[in-house]
């Protein structure tokens, strides 16, 4: 389902000062081998419940959808960051695309999926003017259970679904949370709404395989066992290989090692729309798990190297300028589909003219795989490294083993960096401030 091209980090293709020689590469694969086992260990001690998510019983999931999806025409999501990112990474990678511009029939009577991540006044109130509540199931999610920015938006769609259902208000919301504490767990509690719980000492970016990202796309028809099956079958083969033979520890490896050679901006560029998205997910789960002060002795680091998203072909007219001839402290990682759901031929125009006519007759698919190598070969030779992540196809099942492999990669890198992989105080520094500002 996945493969990874590692050719471009080499001191052969990009120079001694910007690759890894071979011996190189292999002497630090066997100096920290130790934390595969180390992570497989802290698995069995219950310490990374998130690498279980896979396993989950996910029947009431799926209950829920089907009795209750096609009978909204909305489905709106009101989280923010792990709360929200993954659920628009598995939406636009899975579903078609415009998904919310189709009709009904094209949607086969799913609902429509939006994700209020903001508190942006204008972006809340025109879909909110845009939609009928009545007609919409809101689903508020928060870890904690007493994210602000969530809560203040539930009060803003409590006040609409009160006005327009009374006490039948509560139909219209279900509400994913901590299993005990929080607000919003006493708000279930109190109000007898329906809900589900985010999972045990799992973070928030780390939660996309759970009900948190799981049960918006159940309500938009996809088979969500699909996307499990996926990271189930990537898991299984990460507990069978030895360390050099894992890609979630050789990337973790090879991403610790550019930074610690200056490539202080890590870029992910899919060469897919559907997976743009992605690279925005994944973008919050690198620089939250190990942008950090201190490592774990407490000694001030300042580690962590700050990840960047891009889309291919659209930022070859924008950020490879940049990357090809700016500061060579980047690591550009990309990622390509071996099959796209459609072909798409370019008709037979302008066949004898030099600007247009050697497109006659090719396929857009072919084009873009043209792009990426183009930019991937000029990359190479500007000496800026980059390795690809190939994927068989856009599916449940690729997509579900993706996110997989990012979430253990990141845990492999926090004990490269020596950091707590799965805390985040300068985000909760930013909170308590807030909280003051408002009168709390």
């Amino acid at each position: 389902m996945i493969k990874i091209n590692f050719n471009n980090i080499r001191s052969k293709r990009v120079g001694q000062k910007h690759g890894l020689t071979g011996s190189f590469f292999r002497r630090s694969i066997k100096k920290y081998a130790h934390i595969c086992s180390q992570t497989e260990s802290e698995r069995r001690q219950g310490k990374l419940p998130f690498l279980d998510l896979p396993y989950q019983d996910i029947r009431n999931i799926e209950d829920l959808a089907g009795q209750r999806a096609k009978k909204y025409e909305n489905f709106v999501v009101l989280g923010i960051g792990g709360s929200a990112l993954g659920t628009i990474a598995l939406h636009q990678a899975l579903n078609q695309p415009f998904y919310n511009l189709s009709n009904q029939l094209q949607r086969k009577h799913f609902p429509r999926l939006f994700v209020l991540d903001n508190v942006d006044p204008d972006e809340t109130n025109a879909l909110l003017q845009l939609i009928n509540p009545a007609r919409t199931i809101f689903n508020v999610i928060s870890k904690s259970g007493r994210t602000s920015e969530t809560i203040a938006s539930l009060m803003v769609v409590l006040n609409l679904l009160k006005k327009k259902l009374g006490s039948r208000y509560k139909n219209n919301l279900i509400i994913t949370t901590d299993a005990q504490k929080g607000f919003l767990r006493q708000f279930v509690k109190q109000e007898k709404i329906v809900s589900f719980e985010t999972p045990r000492g799992v973070e928030g970016r780390y939660s996309v395989l759970s009900p948190v990202g799981l049960l918006p796309l159940a309500f938009t028809g996809v088979d969500i066992k699909r996307i499990l099956a996926g990271a189930v079958w990537l898991d299984k083969f990460f507990q069978k290989v030895i360390p050099e033979k894992n890609p979630a520890y050789l990337t973790a490896l090879i991403n610790f090692l550019f930074n610690k050679k200056g490539k202080n901006i890590l870029v992910l560029m899919p060469y897919a729309a559907g997976l743009k998205e992605i690279a925005n997910w994944y973008r919050q789960l690198w620089a939250e798990s190990l942008g950090k002060k201190y490592d774990l002795s407490g000694k001030k680091v300042f580690t962590g190297s700050t990840p960047v998203n891009a889309l291919g072909v659209t930022d070859q007219h924008s950020q490879i300028q940049l990357y090809n001839e700016g500061p060579n402290d980047k690591l550009i990682i990309f990622i390509e589909t071996g099959k796209f759901r459609t072909e798409l031929a370019i008709p037979r125009f302008f066949s004898n003219t030099p600007e247009a006519g050697f497109l006659a007759g090719k396929t857009f698919n072919q084009l873009m795989q043209a792009e990426k190598k183009g930019t991937e070969i000029a990359l190479t030779k500007n000496q800026r490294p980059n390795y690809t992540i190939k994927l068989f196809n856009i599916s449940p099942e690729t997509i579900g083993a993706l996110l997989y492999f990012f979430e253990l990669q990141t845990a492999y890198a926090g004990k490269l960096y020596n950091v707590n992989a799965f805390d985040q105080p300068g985000v909760e520094a930013g909170k308590q401030t807030t909280f003051r500002l408002m009168s709390k």
